[in-house]
């Protein structure tokens, strides 16, 4: 168990941002929970909190309940559960943040992994009285298949274990050793009352044997922003600037969000898939020239050469460019409702660029209990996460997920109604599980 030190307010700058999303099974709070990190660091407007007061006495309760906070959709409120990703905006005198409440329930995991997507953190919420469920463990393994580089174990409802060591103690050992399995850098364990207060925002008074930070304080001094800036520069072409204007009459630039790393001017580059190479001869950035850009600015990159460059492309350092394939081995979650199989068509969509694939091959699905390979399902059905080989119709410039978490990622669609299937990172995004045993390989069978 890992619990992170505090740092000073002088080592944070006010402007860092903080993208994070909790998890947990249904009822494990985390509505609530974020409802009093709103409401205990006055990040909630006068009239909210009324219209939640008025809201939870006409259900009958004595007091505000802060879950309502995020809990919008009227089946939320009516089924006391999350049903849609909620996101909040907030800020504290040390950061900024962005906050994505999924929901708990399974049927809902999806939409875990859409709001982690993008996180920094995970808060995964696990009710004490009954500790590390399923759900507990399938969460973990999206946070570990997503690469998100700090999960916070909360153990939320001490109040009804009476607020024991041993129970807290007991739960943060179980579930750090399975995150460690599937190669989570770091889990920081919390003991929580989200009903009470107790360390969300202020130190608990009726847990004095815990002295590590409260849910804020870690929220507002862990590190960020330390993985796409430092990877190897990506900028997927979103459109291409040509005005022909008397003003502008040979102006031409390649507009996108840096996905990772720093561009330079007079910086030689290649576009991808064609291979052709130039240099940087400007970056334009919101109305101005500049020498250097960095990720997740929205640039526009000028070239020296004319080269035929249109949406999907993407343009990377030479000395640094991916290669190109269209056999892609990736580890998947997979969203829909309708099962993922082999020789299904489907459409694949990386950064801006979408082509048709077809899955070859379903290698193996991830059991949570053990971590073990279920080899060869010829499947994958909602919620399930596995192994896939894909063959795509024209070549992608793809990273490692593990080196970069934009352009290691895509999503496959069902060409038929743009459905969501599949949500794959390109090659081995955790810690390799044990390994797959074919039983029939083992009896001795040879077809």
């Amino acid at each position: 168990m890992t619990t992170t030190t505090s740092t000073t307010t002088a080592d944070l700058s006010a402007t860092t941002l903080l993208r994070f999303a909790t998890a947990g099974s249904v009822d494990d709070g985390k509505s609530t929970l974020v409802g009093r990190l709103l409401h205990d660091s006055k990040s909630v407007l006068t009239d909210q909190l009324e219209a939640v007061e008025r809201a939870s006495a006409s259900r009958g309760q004595d007091g505000p309940d802060l879950a309502l906070l995020t809990d919008g959709l009227r089946a939320e409120r009516e089924q006391g559960i999350t049903i849609d990703v909620a996101y909040r905006y907030f800020a504290t005198p040390r950061r900024r943040f962005i906050l994505a409440d999924t929901p708990g329930h399974v049927q809902y995991t999806r939409n875990m992994v859409t709001g982690a997507s993008t996180a920094e953190l995970t808060v995964i919420l696990v009710d004490a009285r009954h500790g590390v469920v399923e759900q507990t463990r399938r969460h973990a393994a999206i946070a570990a298949l997503l690469r998100v580089p700090h999960v916070v174990l909360a153990v939320n409802k001490m109040d009804l274990v009476d607020y024991r060591e041993p129970v807290f103690a007991a739960i943060a050992k179980e579930f750090t050793a399975y995150a460690t399995k599937l190669g989570v850098p770091e889990v920081t364990a919390i003991p929580i009352s989200a009903l009470a207060g107790d360390n969300v925002v202020e130190p608990s008074a009726t847990m004095d044997w815990y002295g590590g930070p409260t849910v804020l304080e870690h929220l507002e001094t862990v590190p960020v922003g330390h993985d796409a800036a430092h990877g190897h520069a990506r900028l997927p072409v979103q459109y291409v600037i040509r005005p022909q204007t008397a003003e502008h009459p040979d102006y031409r630039g390649y507009a996108g969000q840096i996905a990772a790393g720093t561009f330079r001017v007079g910086e030689p580059v290649t576009v991808l898939p064609s291979g052709h190479t130039t240099t940087i001869s400007g970056i334009d950035l919101l109305g101005r020239q500049v020498d250097a850009a960095r990720t997740p600015q929205s640039v526009t990159l000028l070239l020296a050469d004319d080269i035929d460059i249109s949406r999907g492309d993407l343009i990377v350092p030479t000395e640094h460019a991916p290669a190109t394939t269209q056999d892609i081995e990736a580890t998947v979650c997979h969203v829909a409702d309708q099962p993922l199989t082999v020789g299904h068509r489907v459409l694949l969509k990386h950064g801006t660029r979408t082509v048709k694939a077809l899955v070859q091959d379903i290698p193996s699905r991830l059991t949570l209990d053990d971590l073990s390979l279920h080899p060869r399902p010829g499947r994958l059905t909602a919620n399930d996460i596995g192994r896939v080989t894909l063959r795509t119709a024209e070549p992608l410039p793809v990273d490692a997920y593990a080196d970069s978490r934009r352009t290691g990622a895509f999503i496959l669609i069902d060409p038929a109604d743009g459905t969501t299937l599949t949500a794959g990172m390109v090659g081995e995004s955790f810690a390799t599980p044990e390994p797959v045993t074919d039983p029939v390989a083992e009896d001795g069978w040879d077809f």
